[in-house]
């Protein structure tokens, strides 16, 4: 694999999940700006990475019985994962990914209200063959770069969010809170921008937005379904009032609506919210942990500026990712390697630099779990701890483990990589850095991989050494320190 230049392979680790072979020939004589839009333009690449499931020249996946993505919650995360490794548009996944803790919805919870089959076809159907919604990231990928304020539209709809916050217990004789708590608190202004009384009001103004059955439902149907519906006689028609303006002429009251329009006052509600300034902030504040450093502050011109641009755009999400990727915050030599990476990004990362060949992404699961990131199980509503919150002893254990196993299964093509490259010790670690990618060494780490290639005697560059030595130092490199940061 040839090395990337530094500017690339920094955008690729934080707008995708690092470098494959075929992205670095996709990639290789581009200028970081020509690489951004290739990737903020994903729309201009084929969409045809699930095809690809089965493919002998890509990852594994592995079933109990008939791969079923749509409806067996384990496949649907294999499927994840093989779209994070194999996907033409590494930053729709990525940005999936960043909604997913950004609107964390739990597989658990569902399946106890509605059964296996249910909660896995409400996270991940996509539609084609089954009757039924979209699951909520194939919402997701619709409107990764999309408009935000009708992504929270849209989400507000969305089955698993209904029943995740209790939606479909909203009736105007008991306003149920959760949802109306959490758009504000987590998904738009952030705490200390609402008060308890705007919470109890958001309640009333998404009383009636429930969900329905499909017909004959039966929670073991692959073909039955749940659905978003507005039972308008559940509706609080009253006047809602909130602390902060509605309307663009700076009134704060929803007024009183007929029970056939009450479905208004959500739309009234969430455009509100949505182009609320300190929305814009708070997204900012994530985007600024999520693709320049978790380690330093969020320079307060980069959250005015990026807060400016999506309010500028209409609250259009693309313009902000791109100002993002393209600001000297991003690109300046101190963010590179100043972002814990993620559970999934650390896998898919290690599994596109490491290789594939004959690799289960059965394999994975566990490792996730182990590492406090399975998909579809957030926590909390609030989505997961981040940042050094990903390690401890314990999921730091689970990630060398990891290594371990990825490297083994990959033992040959990686002592192959290394015959003709791999004349010295040195030229050997320098040819596994080229791929690996890691963050820089200091000099004690750097000699203490060298004296491993040497244990035991000269460095020959012989097959037996290399079948041993190669996949050991992919083993050290990946699970190393310095491969954890992104």
């Amino acid at each position: 694999m040839s090395q990337l230049s530094p500017q690339i392979d920094h955008l690729l680790r934080r707008a995708g999940f690092g470098a494959s072979p075929a992205d670095v020939e996709t990639f290789r004589n581009m200028s970081p700006g020509a690489a951004v839009a290739h990737l903020v333009d994903y729309e201009a690449r084929p969409d045809d990475v699930d095809a690809r499931i089965g493919r002998m020249d890509h990852a594994l996946v592995a079933t109990r019985d008939l791969f079923s993505p749509d409806t067996d919650i384990e496949d649907a995360r294999q499927r994840w994962m093989f779209r994070m490794i194999h996907t033409r548009r590494p930053l729709q996944e990525k940005m999936a990914l960043f909604w997913h803790n950004h609107f964390a919805t739990a597989y658990s919870k569902l399946a106890g209200d509605s059964g296996a089959t249910q909660a896995a076809k409400m996270l991940a159907h996509k539609p084609g063959t089954l009757r039924g919604p979209q699951g909520q990231i194939e919402l997701f990928r619709q409107y990764a770069l999309g408009n935000y304020r009708n992504l929270l539209l849209q989400v507000a709809r969305d089955p698993a969010m209904v029943l995740w916050l209790d939606g479909k217990t909203n009736t105007k004789a008991k306003p149920q809170e959760n949802f109306g708590r959490e758009v504000m608190e987590l998904f738009t202004v952030g705490v200390g921008h609402y008060t308890e009384a705007d919470v109890y009001a958001a309640a009333r103004v998404f009383t009636g937005w429930n969900l329905r059955r499909s017909d004959g439902y039966r929670s073991d149907d692959i073909n039955a379904y749940q659905e978003f519906v507005f039972n308008a006689d559940q509706h609080d028609t009253d006047a809602k009032t909130f602390s902060f303006p509605i309307y663009s002429n700076s009134n704060r009251t929803i007024p009183a609506r007929s029970e056939s329009e009450g479905m208004q006052d959500g739309v009234d509600l969430i455009t509100a919210l949505a182009q609320h300034p300190e929305t814009g902030r708070r997204l900012a504040r994530k985007f600024w942990q999520f693709f320049i450093s978790e380690i330093h502050a969020p320079d307060p011109a980069f959250v005015e500026g990026a807060a400016a641009v999506y309010r500028q755009s209409g609250t259009e999400i693309a313009p902000v990712v791109q100002y993002t990727l393209t600001s000297s915050w991003f690109d300046h030599p101190s963010m590179r390697y100043a972002r814990y990476s993620w559970p999934p990004e650390f896998i898919v990362r290690a599994v596109k630099e490491v290789g594939w060949q004959d690799f289960s992404l059965d394999k994975v699961r566990a490792p996730l779990a182990n590492m406090g990131m399975l998909l579809f199980e957030p926590p909390n509503v609030g989505g997961w701890a981040l940042g050094s919150n990903w390690f401890s002893t314990g999921t730091a254990l689970a990630r060398t483990n990891f290594a371990a196993m990825l490297a083994a299964s990959q033992k040959t093509s990686l002592a192959a990589a290394l015959e003709t490259t791999g004349t010295t010790p040195q030229a050997a670690l320098a040819a596994m850095l080229e791929r690996l990618t890691p963050a820089p060494f200091d000099p004690g780490p750097q000699q203490a991989m060298l004296s491993y290639l040497v244990a035991g005697g000269a460095w020959t560059g012989s097959e037996a050494q290399l079948n041993t030595r190669a996949a050991g130092l992919a083993r050290l490199l990946v699970g190393s320190s310095e491969y954890q940061l992104v």
